[in-house]
């Protein structure tokens, strides 16, 4: 997984809903993103896990500790990510080879991978 910070300028509405929190047993998690909004366009992923916000950090954080830090951004809210998938995908050779008649081209490309 890998880490990336979003910087959203303010005011609110950002664009996003939050899920989770230490309440929950569940890491601050983004669910949903509205089309069109500041969280669309700073390149937010739904599903990433919020690890900061605005530099501190969200281990400990309940659900609505984190809605009200989010809310007293005023001017810009800066959000430390983290990848909900992995970024180095490794693909198996069985994907490729999804006819008879590529048979070898699929067999060459698994000696590559």
């Amino acid at each position: 997984m890998s880490t990336y910070t979003v910087s959203l300028p303010g005011p609110g509405p950002w664009g996003f809903r939050l899920q989770g929190g230490k309440d929950f047993n569940m890491p601050l998690t983004i669910s949903r993103i509205t089309p069109g909004s500041k969280a669309a366009q700073g390149n937010l992923v739904q599903g990433d896990v919020i690890v900061a916000i605005d530099g501190v950090g969200t281990d400990g954080m309940t659900h609505l500790e984190a809605q009200n830090k989010i809310k007293m951004a005023n001017y810009n809210l800066t959000l430390t990510m983290t990848n909900s998938r992995p970024t180095n995908f490794h693909f198996s050779p069985k994907l490729f080879c999804i006819s008879p008649y590529f048979q070898n081209v699929c067999t060459l490309t698994a000696r590559f991978l």
